[in-house]
C-alpha cells in the first residue's frame, strides 16, 4: 500500500527519541521487517511494528492518552488489543529489554497482525470497501490534493476496524498467541545453534553473538525447515556432549584403591581423624613427612585431549537422509571445541572436498546458513578426504588433532597412500575415530585407531565421539 506519512509524532505508546531511533536501526537489521512494510494491507503499518517493537521491549510500556486520528487511529486500536491480552504481560518476561527477542517478537506480531487482517478484509465486504476508499484517496492525493476527503476514508476505516476487532477479539488472540509461540520457538532454535555445550549457556552465549546475526539466523529458521531441524539435533546432541564430556572428567579424577603419599585433598578420611585427635597427631605427621601416608590412588584415563579438532563428513549420495542428522552433530562437535577453545576444521567428502575451519570452534550466523545448505553428493573417496585432512593437520595449529572419520559407505586406499598416512599420523600424532554408520569396518580399518558402527547417529555408539 501506498505509505500515507502520520506526521513526526508517529506513535501511539509512550516512546521517545531513544526507542524510535533503535526500532529504525532494527528495521535496517532486518529483512523480515522491512518487507512486512512492503506488503502491509493498512496505512501506517511501519509505525505500528515500532509501537509493536516499543511494547515489547521498554520497561514501562503503556499507550497514550491523547485522542489520535487519521492512520494512527487504527494503530491504537490494534495496540489495545494486544496490550490488553493476558498472555501478553507475562509473554514479556521473554523480551523485554531484550533487543534480539524483541526483535523476532516484533516479526512474528506483524506477521500475523497482516494475515489476521487480510482474512478480516476477505470475509467482511464492509471492511474491504472501506480499505479500498483509503487506497484510492492516497493514490488520488497525488494529484489532486483532498486531505478532507482522506480524512473521511480513513475515519470510516477506523471505525469498520474498530467492530472487527471486537466482534472477532477471539481470533484475534488466537493469532498472537501463534506469534508468541512462534518467536519462543524460533527463540530455542537460536539458543540450539549458537548455544555452547554447557547446560544453560544458551542465553550467555547469544549474547556474544551481534544483534544483525541474531535477527538474521532467526528470520532465516522462521522460514527453511532445513535450519529447524538441524537446530533441534544440534540441541539434542548437545545435550548428549554435556553428558559425555562431563562423564569424561570424571573418569579422569576417578579414586580406585589406596596407596600411600602426600596429595591432601586425597588423604583417606581414617587418616584425616588421626591428624585431628592429639594422642595421633605426630604419629600422622611423621608418616606424611615420609610419605607414608594413606590416600586414594587416582588411576584414571590418560589426560583429556585438548588438541584440535578435524572431522571428515561423507556427504556422498547415500547420506542425504542423514544429512540433517550430521549437521546437528557437527554442531554439537564444534560447541565442544568452543567451550575448550580448539580449533576445528570440517571437511566434508564425496567425490569432490569442501573445507570450512572454524577458530576455536566460533561459527557465525552466516556461516551456519552456509554449512546446512552445503549438499556435496555424488560417490564416495577415502584418499580424497585423508589427503585433505592431512594437509589440514600438517599446519601447526592442528598438531596432535582429534580426527573424526564420519561415513556410510566403504572405499579401497591404496597401500602407498595408507604407508604415508600411518607415518604421518605418528609423526604429527594425531588420533583417529571412524564413525561407521550401517557400513562393514574392513575398509577404514587400516588407518583407524578405533572404529564404531551404528546405523545412525542417534544411536549411544556415535556419541562416543563426544568424548574426543
Amino acid at each position: 500500500m501506498t505509505k500515507i506519512d502520520p506526521g513526526d509524532n508517529s506513535s501511539v505508546l509512550n516512546t521517545d527519541a531513544f526507542d524510535k531511533r533503535r526500532f529504525t536501526e532494527i528495521l535496517e537489521m532486518s529483512e523480515g521487517l522491512r518487507e512486512l512494510k512492503g506488503k502491509a494491507v493498512m496505512p501506517a503499518f511501519e509505525p505500528l511494528l515500532g509501537d509493536i517493537w516499543a511494547s515489547l521491549y521498554k520497561m514501562k510500556p503503556s499507550i497514550t492518552d491523547e485522542e489520535v486520528s487519521g492512520p494512527l487511529a487504527a494503530n491504537k486500536q490494534l495496540m489495545q488489543a494486544i496490550m490488553s491480552d493476558p498472555s501478553f504481560e507475562s509473554f514479556r518476561h521473554f523480551t523485554r529489554l531484550n533487543d534480539w527477542a524483541s526483535a523476532i517478537s516484533t516479526v512474528k506480531t506483524g506477521e500475523k497482525i497482516h494475515q489476521w487482517l487480510v482474512r478480516q478484509t476477505e470475509k467482511d465486504r464492509g471492511l474491504r470497501d472501506r480499505l479500498r476508499n483509503v487506497r484510492e484517496q492516497v493514490n488520488h492525493q497525488q494529484d489532486e490534493p483532498n486531505p478532507e476527503a482522506l480524512a473521511e476514508s480513513l475515519e470510516e476505516f477506523n471505525e469498520k476496524l474498530k467492530q472487527s476487532i471486537e466482534f472477532n477479539l477471539e481470533s484475534f488472540r488466537q493469532s498472537m498467541d501463534q506469534a508468541r509461540e512462534e518467536a519462543q520457538q524460533a527463540g530455542e532454535w537460536l539458543k540450539s545453534l549458537l548455544g555452547g555445550s554447557r547446560a544453560g549457556s544458551g542465553d550467555a552465549e547469544l549474547r556474544k553473538v551481534p544483534l544483525r546475526d541474531k535477527i538474521y539466523l532467526a528470520e532465516k529458521l522462521s522460514a527453511d525447515r532445513k535450519l529447524k531441524e538441524i537446530a533441534d539435533w544440534a540441541g539434542r546432541f548437545k545435550q548428549a556432549a554435556r553428558k559425555k564430556q562431563k562423564a569424561k572428567q570424571t573418569e579422569s579424577v576417578a579414586r580406585q584403591g589406596v596407596t600411600t603419599g602426600i596429595d591432601v585433598e586425597n588423604l583417606l578420611p581414617v587418616e584425616l581423624s588421626l591428624y585431628t585427635h592429639p594422642m595421633t597427631k605426630m604419629d600422622f605427621l611423621r608418616r606424611f613427612s615420609e610419605r607414608q601416608t594413606m590416600q586414594f590412588e587416582l588411576n584414571g584415563p590418560e589426560p583429556l585431549h585438548k588438541g584440535p579438532i578435524v572431522i571428515c563428513l561423507d556427504q556422498s549420495d547415500s547420506m542425504r537422509e542423514l544429512d540433517n542428522q550430521s549437521k546437528g552433530f557437527v554442531l554439537a562437535l564444534m560447541s565442544i571445541a568452543k567451550r575448550q577453545k580448539r580449533d576445528l576444521c570440517l571437511v566434508l567428502f564425496s567425490s569432490q572436498v569442501r573445507q570450512f575451519e572454524f577458530s576455536k570452534g566460533d561459527i557465525g550466523a552466516s556461516q551456519i546458513v552456509k554449512l546446512a545448505e552445503a549438499f556435496l553428493g555424488g560417490g564416495t573417496k577415502f584418499e580424497l578426504a585423508l589427503e585433505e585432512a592431512l594437509q589440514v593437520i600438517g599446519e601447526s595449529r592442528f598438531k596432535e588433532a582429534d580426527l573424526v572419520f564420519v561415513t556410510d559407505g566403504e572405499d579401497e586406499v591404496t597401500d602407498e597412500f595408507l604407508e604415508r598416512f600411518n607415518r604421518l599420523k605418528r609423526d604429527k600424532a594425531f588420533q583417529v575415530l571412524s564413525l561407521l554408520i550401517g557400513t562393514s569396518p574392513e575398509s577404514v580399518e587400516p588407518f583407524t585407531d578405533r572404529v564404531v558402527r551404528v546405523s545412525d547417529f542417534d544411536e549411544e555408539g556415535s556419541l562416543t565421539a563426544f568424548e574426543v
